[in-house]
């Protein structure tokens, strides 16, 4: 599971545009929002973004790697729209 969660923040910073706006839409902080996006790197073993203290951007792997973690992201949203249609 941690790699989901670790996933859907990669991607939602990605959507974002940087991490501050990406800790607001999930409800949390900017630093764990960092330590996900730190934590799918090191356990990838691929860096996924540059980062300088006003730019962000997307390295090859990480431009890869998005568009997978995109779409689950977007079949878990759709798991939970499913379920809350079929619980109605």
């Amino acid at each position: 599971m941690r790699w989901l969660t670790e996933m859907g923040v990669f991607a939602k910073v990605v959507e974002a545009g940087n991490y501050a706006t990406a800790a607001r839409q999930l409800g949390w902080t900017r630093s764990a929002v960092s330590k996900q996006v730190t934590r799918l790197e090191t356990g990838l073993g691929v860096k996924l973004l540059h980062r300088s203290t006003r730019a962000m951007s997307l390295t090859e792997a990480g431009r890869s790697v998005y568009e997978q973690c995109a779409r689950l992201a977007e079949a878990a949203e759709e798991a939970v729209a499913v379920a809350g249609r079929l619980s109605s």
